[in-house]
């Protein structure tokens, strides 16, 4: 992480523009002099970290329209696992909280923190802390987490492409589909397959899809009051 100046980035994550404007100027209050960037999805955030400038710090909804429970976080993670990721959410579920934090999150703030509350607790992340709400109690960890924190480390040694086949196998897409949205041949497909196997040491597709997806973990989300 870079020192705090004036060529420091941040990039807030949100679809709600209202918020987005609430931690931009959170951001402002913490650090006058930051570069503030602002994503409404996953998507457009990832295509704004490809830039050549590096972000020192990205500010991330868990309610994202293109992605499900902590699949934006683990798509940061995997993609970019130096950039320090912090979830402002609306869940504050402390089962939600553990699991964020066992995923890699640097901290897990409250949307229903105040702008003072929100500017420090952005300060305490860039000095390097691990910032979570003063009411919150550790989780104490179960073999379901450990497993999905394992598999996180594995899914970190994969390649951007090979994400995105990961991805596509998990809408459900043929090796010859993802041949032609990547305009790849099929044999470059299956070597991305058989590493992908490899990796995340399972022996099939199936398998694969079925454990990645277990990272979502959308039934902690269900009837949370969260935005």
């Amino acid at each position: 992480m870079t020192a705090v100046n004036d060529r420091a980035r941040f990039l807030i994550i949100d679809d709600h523009p209202l918020f987005r404007e609430a931690l931009h100027s959170a951001v402002q209050m913490a650090y006058p002099d930051v570069d503030t960037v602002e994503a409404r999805s996953i998507a457009e955030a990832i295509d704004l970290l490809a830039d050549a400038k590096p972000f020192d710090l990205a500010l991330l909804d868990l309610s994202m329209p293109d992605v499900h429970g902590f699949e934006g976080l683990l798509q940061l993670r995997t993609r970019y696992p130096r950039l320090p990721v912090v979830i402002v959410s609306g869940y504050e579920e402390p089962k939600i909280i553990s699991e964020a934090l066992s995923y890699g999150a640097a901290g897990f703030i409250p949307k229903s923190a105040r702008k003072s509350d929100l500017a420090a607790a952005i300060r305490s992340v860039m000095d390097g802390a691990v910032y979570v709400p003063e009411n919150y109690e550790g989780q104490p960890p179960d073999p379901d987490s450990t497993d999905r924190a394992d598999m996180v480390q594995r899914l970190a040694r994969l390649t951007p492409q090979q994400l995105r086949v990961l991805q596509m196998l998990r809408q459900g897409m043929l090796n010859k589909q993802i041949a032609y949205e990547l305009q790849v041949g099929e044999t470059t497909v299956k070597a991305h397959v058989s590493e992908i196997l490899r990796k995340l040491n399972v022996y099939s597709r199936t398998q694969a899809v079925i454990e990645v997806s277990k990272l979502d973990n959308a039934e902690l989300f269900r009837d949370q009051a969260g935005f």
